[in-house]
């Protein structure tokens, strides 16, 4: 491998090496929103508008009467909570399926809270009123409804609301839920005033303040996500809290419209809270920050309806409250009939690579049974895709080692002349058919592959909390063994992921890690040039520092994909007639410097 090989495939290590790190100290900055920027217009049909202060005074007004307010039970096979009857709020919600942490009896994930809960966070349904109802004609976020029926909400038994205005309008609110995660709301309303009455259904997620577990990490969205027309927006809380203000919400706010389909809510990185009207139908779609009480809501808006006398108008939508898991996502979208919903998962700038990678690698998981075999799985039919490639590069790097003799005849007869040395090179590579680039083809085409895969490992929830064997209980964690204690040998416990204390000591697996990139590193001859072989010395060292502290089921991947290279290497090799010697060459490493061999090699012109 000559010097200009060399050049080039410490360039690209280097450069991925500083993409890296630049992104995990410094983040990309937050999109700063013009305050000045126009408002959104809204259509005429759509004018009507839930005031602000619908929610926002709800966490001050009748506190002991919400404490007080009855509440139903929802019982799912993946959802526990309850829905007060004061407004008919889901409030109340929790994920039975999913713990805070690996201990199985550590507390359920908790996804929604009501008011007066740190973070208050929930869902709530109405009506705006049009022509000459006002307000108090309608149900808002404080109106006491009945129950009519069954008192638990479960996937059999849907649970019904009643409330009488007493001035001839009587609104219904009929809540249903599946086996995972999606409530049916469906509203109506029926006329007996003697004349014809006009109102607008919509709907409300609304989460007091800036929650406080957020990752805060760029590489998974969090905040509002929105779909309107074909078309997905992403706005951090942060953006948010910067909207321009449009006096007709009374608030901060951008006011969309849509169409023919689309959904908006709040999404963390694993959990998502979603308003979903009804597709193919025309709504608007709500982002608003009321600044004088820190509450952030979603919201739906769906057209006036005019409702004749004596009879009745009905209005169906959706909420998704839950996990975000691919499975059931794509279910929603492809038989759900939400279009994009399979988007709510941060898939990121190469989605083309993230979502084909995540499927098969859940297809493998489904098959093995194990997500860490999973991941290995994965790793042999990315390196079976591209090994054409990587043959012609293995190759390639054979046929440089056996020009390595006439490669030294030509420094010795150039001397210092580094010109001329090169384009003898250049000769010799045209004379032979030997491509000196070829032997990075592999590293540029692992780039990609590994951003893809870590942005896999990190966002999506199947890899949450996924165990492979012993120690390793959460693949989407760092390795949780330390040389600190010797690997649980010593009577004493690891540091704590993210400390200092655990950069410095690492465990089983980045070991492991700079172990197999050390060893794949001698299968090349020591470069000429004292400091490129200095870096390349310590480069695996750096590397095994460096990913010590990411997701384990990233350093499996890379562990797997560096024994099948090393592999691969030696046999291609072996079959074009050069056997690496790689005992030599470790017994040399450690007999001599890296620099000692080039400064040899160096005098060598002069003496002559």
């Amino acid at each position: 491998m000559d010097d200009q090989n060399k050049n080039l495939i410490l360039a690209t290590a280097l450069s991925f090496l500083v993409i890296l790190v630049w992104f995990v100290f410094f983040p990309p900055a937050e999109p700063v929103v013009d305050p000045n920027a126009p408002a959104a217009v809204t259509t005429a049909t759509e004018a009507i508008t839930p005031p602000a202060e619908t929610v926002a005074n709800s966490e001050t007004a009748a506190a002991a009467e919400k404490a007080a307010a009855p509440r139903l039970a929802i019982d799912t096979p993946r959802l526990k909570g309850t829905i007060s009857l004061l407004g008919g709020r889901i409030d109340d919600l929790a994920m039975s399926n999913y713990h805070e942490t690996i201990d199985p009896a550590s507390e359920i994930v908790t996804l929604l809270s009501p008011v007066g809960q740190p973070h208050a966070y929930y869902a709530l349904y109405g009506w705006t009123p049009a022509g000459n109802l006002g307000f108090d004609d309608v149900p808002g976020a404080n109106t006491l409804w009945s129950q009519v029926g069954s008192n638990t909400l479960t996937p059999e038994t849907p649970i019904t609301l009643q409330w009488d205005n007493g001035k001839g309008l009587v609104f219904k609110r009929v809540l249903s839920v599946d086996d995972r995660y999606m409530f049916n709301v469906e509203q109506s309303v029926e006329n007996q005033t003697g004349a014809e009455v006009r109102l607008a259904p919509y709907g409300i997620v609304a989460r007091h303040g800036i929650p406080d577990d957020l990752e805060g990490f760029y590489l998974s969205h969090e905040g509002i996500v929105q779909r309107t027309d074909g078309t997905l927006e992403e706005v951090k809380y942060k953006a948010a809290a910067k909207l321009p203000l449009v006096e007709r919400e009374a608030a901060l706010a951008e006011v969309n419209q849509a169409t023919t389909d689309g959904w908006i809510g709040f999404t963390s990185k694993y959990w998502m809270t979603a308003l979903i009207p009804e597709q193919g139908k025309p709504f608007t779609a709500v982002t608003k920050y009321v600044a004088s009480a820190d509450i952030f809501q979603t919201e739906t808006r769906q057209p006036l309806v005019s409702v004749a006398p004596g009879t009745t108008s009905t209005t169906n939508s959706r909420l998704f409250a839950g996990a975000k898991e691919w499975e059931t996502l794509r279910n929603y979208e492809k038989t759900g009939g939400i279009d994009g919903f399979i988007d709510v998962i941060d898939w990121g700038w190469f989605f083309f690579f993230t979502k084909p990678i995540f499927a098969v690698l859940h297809w493998l998981n489904a098959m093995i049974g194990n997500m860490g075999l999973a991941i290995i799985a994965l790793t042999f039919l990315l390196k079976a895709l591209v090994f054409p490639l990587a043959y012609k590069s293995y190759v390639s790097m054979a046929r440089m080692k056996e020009l390595q003799p006439e490669m030294e005849a030509l420094k010795e007869r150039t001397g210092d002349d580094k010109q001329k040395l090169q384009k003898e090179m250049m000769t010799l590579y045209k004379e032979k058919k030997v491509n000196p680039a070829a032997g990075c083809l592999p590293i540029l085409i692992q780039i990609p592959i590994f951003f893809s895969l870590y942005k896999v490992i990190f966002v999506t929830l199947e890899l949450r909390h996924a165990p492979f064997f012993g120690w390793l209980n959460d693949l989407s964690a760092p390795d949780s063994s330390s040389l600190f204690n010797l690997f649980g040998a010593l009577p004493w416990a690891a540091p704590e992921p993210g400390t200092m204390m655990a950069l410095v000591f690492i465990g089983v697996l980045p070991l492991l890690l700079g172990v197999s990139m050390w060893l794949q590193q001698k299968l090349n001859p020591t470069p000429t040039d004292a400091t490129q072989a200095m870096i390349f010395a310590w480069m695996p060292w750096v590397f095994m520092f460096m990913l010590g502290s990411f997701a384990s089921g990233l350093v499996v991947y890379w562990i797997t994909n560096n024994v099948i290279t090393f592999t691969q290497q030696f046999i291609i090799m072996k079959s074009h007639g050069h056997t690496p010697d790689i005992f030599g060459n470790i017994k040399a490493s450690f007999k001599r410097k890296p620099a000692a061999a080039p400064a040899a090699a160096a005098k060598k012109p002069g003496k002559k």
